[in-house]
């Protein structure tokens, strides 16, 4: 007894088709997305390949060739670097800025985005919060002039008024991001704190702060990066060259040894590596404390 065979119509065809073009539609947008990546990595990756190769090389070898690899590693160039650009006071004045810097905006905005949250059903606080918001929305380019002429006014042309500067302008960020994550953290638990005899101030610190530590490294690892290698704020803001940063020390080597790249390459990956190595340890934090702050 012979078996039937299933006759081939058109809506066959029609389906096989549109399940073709589905596949190929998959692939392109597959390919397209690679693509994209690929473009993005070589376009971070390439511009660091070359201070890296440069900076390890002499002045011969790039003259040869700018894009191949040194025949031998040259540290020399970092030797001179140090000498040239006083790497040391640098260093030292990028630190001290950034350390008090993400100190007082942990601190301050914690605080603050604490009080905000928790009573966004007044009208003074929601003001608040929207004056805060709105900060994001202004450059720094906008007040630069004001700004200075205020510091100066006041005689804060220094990293103290660097530091003041910095702190104000990250705060609009900060109490932003926190008051998204306090929405995260149950108001039971405050309540619960002070059933137990804990004060408003010792509940935040001890309950509340600690709960906050993937939002906290987020915003302390953001800003960190940003003050590190910030060049405009301290370009205009520090009269005092004892009290130049490491990117504004770049600035001053530049227009100085322009003619010597290798010894300027070898300036710049000093000034990058400590950023880098802070932001490869701690990068998956950012990710974490923004995504949990956005979703809850």
């Amino acid at each position: 007894m012979s078996t039937p065979q299933r006759t081939i119509t058109n809506d066959d065809n029609v389906k096989a088709q549109s399940s073709q073009r589905k596949r190929v539609g998959n692939i392109l947008k597959r390919s397209g997305l690679y693509g994209f990546i690929i473009a993005g990595g070589l376009a971070i990756l390439f511009p660091l390949y070359l201070t890296v190769v440069t900076a390890f090389k002499t002045p011969e070898e790039t003259r040869i060739s700018f894009l191949a690899l040194p025949e031998k590693l040259n540290f020399t160039n970092f030797i001179e670097a140090i000498k040239m650009t006083n790497y040391g006071q640098g260093f030292m004045n990028s630190f001290t800025i950034t350390a008090i810097s993400i100190v007082f905006i942990i601190l301050l905005g914690s605080s603050v985005s604490y009080s905000i949250a928790r009573n966004q059903n007044k009208l003074f606080y929601r003001i608040m919060y929207y004056f805060f918001v709105s900060g994001l929305f202004v450059p720094f380019q906008v007040l630069m002039l004001p700004l200075i002429q205020q510091l100066s006014t006041i005689g804060m042309l220094n990293k103290w008024g660097l530091i003041l500067l910095y702190i104000t302008y990250s705060l609009f960020q900060s109490v932003f991001l926190y008051v998204a994550y306090f929405k995260s953290i149950p108001k039971e638990l405050e309540d619960a704190g002070l059933i137990d005899g804990c004060g408003v101030f010792r509940m935040f610190w001890h309950i509340i702060f600690p709960m906050l530590k993937p939002m906290t490294v987020t915003i302390a690892i953001l800003n960190i990066i940003w003050i590190w290698n910030d060049f405009l704020m301290p370009l205009v803001v520090l009269n005092d060259s004892s009290d130049w940063t490491l990117p504004l020390m770049q600035y001053v080597f530049e227009s100085q040894y322009s003619a010597n790249y290798n010894l300027a390459f070898a300036s710049y990956l000093m000034v990058l590596l400590p950023v880098i190595i802070v932001y490869l340890f701690l990068q998956r934090h950012i990710i974490g404390g923004v995504s949990e702050g956005a979703v809850k």
